[in-house]
């Protein structure tokens, strides 16, 4: 399973560090689910996540580098990323691994969660 996602999750992370936010939506299903990781909470669909990273982009500068990708079951696919945020000013806040756990609709990224835990 994770082998059969990879490319589409590449691609993801390449388009979300060049703020390309429409590329990015392109691999979501409309009533995507998605962690709001920097406020708290979850956010649904494309416009809330648009939104979210709007506000996140002017205030913070977080970069994700895919490491290792692994079949987490329950066609979910796990990947392990390298995350990189800083503050506008340039000052590390996190350097860090975590894992990204999406699950797929329609060939789509359906939901995606974060986890402390290694993939």
């Amino acid at each position: 399973m994770a082998h059969e996602y990879e490319a589409l999750l590449r691609d993801l992370y390449t388009a979300f560090n060049a703020r390309d936010v429409d590329a990015v939506l392109g691999a979501l299903h409309p009533d995507v689910d998605w962690p709001n990781a920097f406020e708290g909470g979850r956010v649904v669909g494309h416009a809330a996540v648009r939104d979210y990273w709007r506000r996140q982009f002017t205030q913070i500068d977080p970069r994700v580098e895919p490491r290792r990708f692994a079949d987490a079951g329950d066609g979910r696919v796990a990947v392990a990323v390298h995350q990189l945020v800083r503050a506008l000013d340039g000052s590390v806040l996190a350097d860090r691994e975590v894992t990204h756990v999406y699950s797929f609709r329609d060939g789509l990224i359906a939901r995606m969660d974060v986890s402390d835990s290694p993939a």
